[in-house]
């Protein structure tokens, strides 16, 4: 019989004395460049948007990158990543080559799925980086038949797989879980609480105040932590993505946070508060680690416009790939897709095709 485990709220300040009893000074600086690198390119992607050159739409989480960053960074090249179409950046942390996302984003031949899916809907196999898929929730299946996979093959890996609050409403989303919990299988359950799914408020799809109380139902640890607070997030993280790694099975992860702008790119969001935007917008979780930072005199004015400078020059670099690779043609949308031929087709009608006499299927 599962047995019942509460959910728990981690403090910030705790997971730091946790972690280590003095700052990790290389760490922080990491997390905050990935988040700054993070800001940067998707910022660019809605300008580029905007300006009419790619086509389609963009998902961003601009606002959340604490929690983009604090969950995938320091994957190994072998664990997997189950990503919603929200979670584009995570890319960055697990490796993908820069150019390459971006040809993705333009729909060029040089992307990872050679211009077959919609922005951000990007996996790059290498990496392990899993395809998004449209369906809410439905990557969370995926994921988790990875995490089985590792499992059969004792291999000592985890799937990190992202999703927000609004899927945990979802049938996708809870046999996904149930299935996991089950068979104590090696993944991270994340939880992207940004208060919206879509333009629906948390209250109206959900019962609960802590969406990590869920947890209780496949007899698994549930864990809410801060999402802006990438200390907090990442510290988390590593201790579930531990435990899985040891066998002892799945976590989840709610981070709370909350997403800056729209649904995507023709969302305007009209159903929020500007007050309550910005409320969160001055709980930029940037911002608050450049203070962290500077307190520990960690971090300089110098330093970021360093970093900007590095980012932006890999950013145009990346463009200027996408823009300058040729679009796929349209006969080319059946290369690499596995077809029955019409032989094999006929053979296979007859094989499962049921004989009828009498009345009776024999």
């Amino acid at each position: 019989m599962a047995t019942t485990v509460e959910p728990t709220r981690i403090a910030a300040d705790v997971l730091m004395e946790k972690q280590s009893p003095e700052p990790d000074g290389a760490l922080y600086r990491r997390l905050y460049s990935y988040m700054l690198k993070c800001r940067m390119v998707e910022e660019r992607i809605r300008v580029l948007y905007r300006q009419g050159r790619f086509a389609g739409n963009y998902f961003a989480a601009v606002g959340q990158e604490a929690t983009e960053v604090g969950v995938t960074l320091d994957l190994l090249p072998e664990d997997t990543i189950a990503p919603s179409h929200r979670n584009f950046v995570t890319h960055i942390m697990k490796g993908t080559p820069l150019p390459l996302m971006f040809a993705q984003i333009y729909g060029r031949k040089t992307s990872p799925d050679q211009g077959r899916s919609a922005p951000a809907h990007c996996g790059y196999a290498p990496l392990n980086v899993i395809t998004p898929s449209s369906t809410i929730a439905a990557q969370l299946n995926v994921g988790t038949g990875i995490a089985l996979a590792y499992t059969m093959r004792r291999r000592p890996n985890v799937v990190v797989a992202l999703s927000g609050e609004g899927s945990t409403s979802l049938g996708f989303w809870h046999e996904a879980v149930n299935f996991a919990g089950v068979r104590r299988l090696p993944i991270l359950i994340v939880v992207e609480n940004n208060g919206y799914a879509e333009s629906v408020p948390v209250a109206l799809q959900t019962a609960v105040d802590d969406i990590s109380v869920k947890a209780q139902a496949y007899g698994i640890p549930g864990v809410s932590v801060d999402g802006n607070d990438v200390v907090a997030v990442y510290a988390a993280a590593r201790e579930a993505i531990d435990r899985a790694r040891k066998g002892e099975g799945p976590t989840l992860l709610e981070c709370r946070t909350y997403r800056w702008y729209g649904h995507s790119e023709i969302d305007p969001a009209k159903y929020r508060d500007p007050a309550e935007v910005a409320y969160w917008k001055a709980r930029d979780p940037i911002t608050a680690m450049e203070l962290r930072l500077e307190s520990a005199q960690l971090w300089t004015e110098r330093w970021k416009r360093e970093l900007e400078s590095e980012f932006t020059r890999e950013i145009d670099e990346a463009i200027a790939f996408a823009e300058s690779s040729p679009a796929p043609e349209g006969k080319e949308a059946l290369d690499e897709v596995y077809s029955f031929s019409i032989r094999e087709r006929e053979l296979e009608r007859k094989v499962w095709e049921p004989r009828f006499t009498v009345g009776r299927a024999e």
